[in-house]
């Protein structure tokens, strides 16, 4: 399941408006297919994985992150009478679909079918892998990334201004994966004013994942730019990469927007230049504590990435 999880990220972000899915087929011990969600949701992954296994997925085991679907569309077949009609025999599970269509009812046909069905596993780290799709059922807005290259004194930048170049070329190609990874990047009106940012990613053969480009104004946006007042009117797209500046990182942490945190590190020191931050609301140090965790930690060349993670009661 961890492979299926891992697999079903290569759907991200272009599988909105669905989540991004994958699906393992094994037999006898090896992986005959693979799949996951395609371009604009559709195949899904099952589909694909199934179209690959071929007569090999009779009697197979499929490995899907998310419960089979169980409702026709105009745009396919329910997974979970794909998975039947090849002759899949056993069915693990990640996480159950929270849409009505589905839920539970997946499940319920591949066991009429005689099917074995095994679900729960690895149900929290396949959300996670799913956490835009997940955030924009749950909670109806985009799931958050805010990006920030700092010196070890939390500058990011002289205090002229100049930016350019904080973190050395790994950590900027990670920074690029990243943007990759979400359907639209933000940054603030004095951020593009000042930097002239392209936000597109150039990476060797992702260049066609470029996101959608955000300024945070209340005026409007240059051509090629989309205009947003505020982090609240932000809900046509699933993920969200915010890149700068400090006001527009301040505004979507007041706004309690933000739910993953990518902190860049060099090291080096600027001393008396630009912080990272401005005000965020906090009016009692006690209120800063316990609302992040630290989900991965590492070296890229002479730099330190710190992933936190939001977290967030139910």
């Amino acid at each position: 399941m961890a492979a299926a999880i891992a697999l079903s990220q290569r759907g991200r972000p272009e599988s909105a408006p669905n989540p991004n899915v994958g699906c393992l087929i094994a037999k006898d011990g090896m992986v005959v297919a693979r799949g996951w969600t395609q371009a604009g949701g559709r195949p899904h992954a099952e589909a694909v994985a199934l179209a690959a296994a071929g007569d090999a997925a009779r009697g197979a085991t499929a490995y899907v992150t998310l419960e089979p679907c169980a409702h026709a569309s105009p745009r396919g077949p329910a997974c979970s009478d794909l998975l039947i009609a090849a002759g899949i025999a056993r069915v693990v599970i990640a996480a159950q679909d929270p849409d009505a269509r589905t839920d539970g009812k997946g499940i319920a046909r591949l066991q009429a079918a005689g099917v074995e069905v095994v679900f729960n596993v690895l149900p929290a780290e396949a959300r996670a892998a799913m956490a835009p799709w997940w955030t924009r059922r749950a909670d109806g807005r985009p799931f958050v990334t805010l990006k920030l290259a700092t010196s070890l004194d939390g500058c990011i930048a002289r205090a002229d201004g100049s930016s350019r170049w904080i973190t050395g070329d790994r950590a900027r190609a990670h920074g690029h994966l990243e943007r990759a990874q979400h359907q639209a990047i933000l940054v603030g009106r004095r951020t593009h004013a000042v930097d002239a940012p392209r936000l597109d990613v150039r990476l060797q053969g992702l260049e066609e994942r470029s996101p959608k480009k955000l300024l945070l104004t209340r005026g409007e946006a240059p051509e090629g730019w989309t205009a947003v007042s505020s982090p609240e009117a932000i809900n046509d797209v699933d993920s969200l990469l915010v890149e700068g500046g400090a006001g527009a990182a301040s505004a979507f942490l007041a706004a309690d927007r933000v739910d993953r945190l990518l902190l860049y590190r060099a090291p080096i020191l600027i001393g008396g230049g630009k912080p990272a931050l401005g005000d965020i609301g906090l009016t009692d140090l006690a209120d800063a504590h316990g609302r992040w965790r630290l989900s991965d930690s590492r070296l890229l060349g002479t730099d330190r990435l710190d992933v936190y993670e939001r977290v967030r009661t139910i």
